[in-house]
């Protein structure tokens, strides 16, 4: 706890305050001031980055000790005043922490008079925003000389350790780091299989994994087989398709000539015509006919 004190006046402040990722967390500051009671406008502040310079992301102002602190200026309506200025307290909380706010942040009070009191801390609080590790991309690719590797990025804070696990692999390997992240590259993959990338560090643990399948030109024979072996099955198929259409199509024909004969009326052959009396009257008028003579 840091206390800044002058003719009366003082601030109390941690030199350190840390919160999570996502997550809220308060800024405590605390102050005195030499009168026994105070009635006049009151504003209080709150910046970042330096002392009486800085950026201002929080300002409220109460007019007097009967009316609340009212907000002025709330940068992206994330910070929220928590204490009671009239009471000495300018503590505000800040949400949804992002790695921006890992800033030092200053509270400044000012009372109103004809000569304008105001007291601000020097040093301020420093924001430290911590994070489990989270892998956020892992990818396999390949390069212009016809290799490839596996790439894994993860973040956290602090900035997570990686490692590789999995089948063999050459020990070709490279890391690069910015901040709160860290990305680690494992080249000239050569056996199939799944590679596993882990991140630590000393709030936690995370893994990631990816698949690496290379297709190797040289084994043809294989190749070839699953290729040809179900397209021959599929010819095979629609072979006796056809054939089994074709069948059905000339059983079909046959039946209906069969139906077509039955039902035909039968006709006398001219031999039955010519074996009863009707037969020989018949013969006998053609022979008429013929000699123009008749018996």
């Amino acid at each position: 706890l840091q206390v800044f004190s002058c003719n009366g006046w003082s601030v109390h402040v941690p030199s350190d305050i840390t919160g999570e990722l996502g997550k809220m967390v308060i800024l405590p500051c605390t102050f005195t001031h030499p009168y026994k009671t105070f009635d006049r406008a009151l504003t209080a502040i709150w910046r970042i980055k330096e002392p009486y310079n800085g950026t201002v992301i929080f300002k409220c102002v109460s007019q007097s000790s009967s009316e609340l602190c009212k907000t002025a200026i709330s940068h992206k309506n994330k910070y929220k005043l928590l204490g009671n200025p009239r009471h000495k307290d300018l503590s505000i909380r800040v949400d949804n922490l992002t790695w921006s706010d890992s800033e030092r942040y200053f509270c400044r009070v000012e009372l109103a008079g004809d000569i304008q009191d105001k007291y601000e801390s020097r040093n301020g609080i420093k924001l430290h925003v911590i994070a489990a590790p989270r892998i956020i991309n892992i990818t396999v690719s390949s390069s212009k000389d016809h290799t490839f590797q596996a790439r894994c990025t993860a973040e956290g804070e602090p900035a997570p350790a990686l490692t590789w696990t999995g089948p063999p692999y050459s020990n070709l390997s490279s890391t690069s780091s910015s901040s709160h992240r860290v990305t680690k590259e494992l080249r000239s993959l050569t056996h199939d299989g799944k590679y596993t990338c882990t991140a630590v560090n000393s709030h936690g643990r995370a893994e990631g994994a990816v698949y690496f399948y290379k297709f190797r030109a040289s084994d043809s024979s294989s190749f070839m087989i699953l290729i040809f072996v179900p397209l021959g099955i599929k010819v095979v198929i629609l072979l006796v398709i056809l054939s089994f259409t074709v069948f059905s199509r000339e059983d079909h024909g046959l039946r209906d000539m069969t139906s077509q004969a039955a039902r035909r009326p039968l006709v006398p052959s001219p031999p039955a015509l010519l074996s009863g009396g009707m037969g020989r009257r018949a013969l006998r008028r053609m022979r008429c006919h013929i000699t123009a003579t008749c018996l």
